[in-house]
C-alpha cells in the first residue's frame, strides 16, 4: 500500500524531525506516519536536507504528496563523496496551500543493502 499517497487529503497537527533519522507526520484523524529507514550495519541513511518549512504542512490539507529517487547518480549542484559504492537519494515533495516542503533523504552502503525509505502507518505495520 502506498502509504505517502495517504496523505493527500488528511490535515497534519504534528510534524516531528527526530535527528534527521526519522519523520513523524500526526493526522488530524489521530493517525500517525513514520518515514524512516530500518538501519543495519553497513550503510547510513537519513535525511539530508529540507527545503521549505515543516510548519507549513500544518493546519491545511495535504495536496500534493510525490516521491522520486535517483540511484548511484548525485542532484546537481551535489558533491560527490569520496567514497561513494551505492548509494541512493529519496525525494519526498509535499504541499499544503501554505507551500512545498521537499525532504531529500541520502542513502548510502556497500551495495548489499537496501538504502530505500520506508513509510509506515503506526499502530498497525
Amino acid at each position: 500500500m502506498d502509504r505517502l499517497k495517504e496523505l493527500i487529503g488528511k490535515t497534519l497537527t504534528k510534524v516531528e524531525n527526530n535527528d534527521n533519522y526519522e519523520i513523524v507526520f500526526t493526522c488530524e484523524d489521530g493517525k500517525q506516519y513514520k518515514m524512516y529507514h530500518e538501519q543495519d550495519c553497513c550503510e547510513d541513511v537519513q535525511v539530508e536536507d529540507i527545503c521549505g518549512d515543516l510548519d507549513d504542512l500544518i493546519g491545511s490539507p495535504i495536496l500534493k504528496a510525490e516521491e522520486s529517487t535517483s540511484e548511484n547518480e548525485n542532484p546537481e549542484g551535489v558533491e560527490v563523496k569520496e567514497y561513494q559504492e551505492s548509494f541512493t537519494w529519496t525525494f519526498y515533495k509535499l504541499a499544503t496551500i501554505k507551500g512545498y516542503v521537499d525532504i531529500r533523504w541520502y542513502g548510502e552502503s556497500n551495495g548489499y543493502y537496501s538504502e530505500s525509505v520506508d513509510i509506515i502507518l503506526l499502530g498497525v505495520d
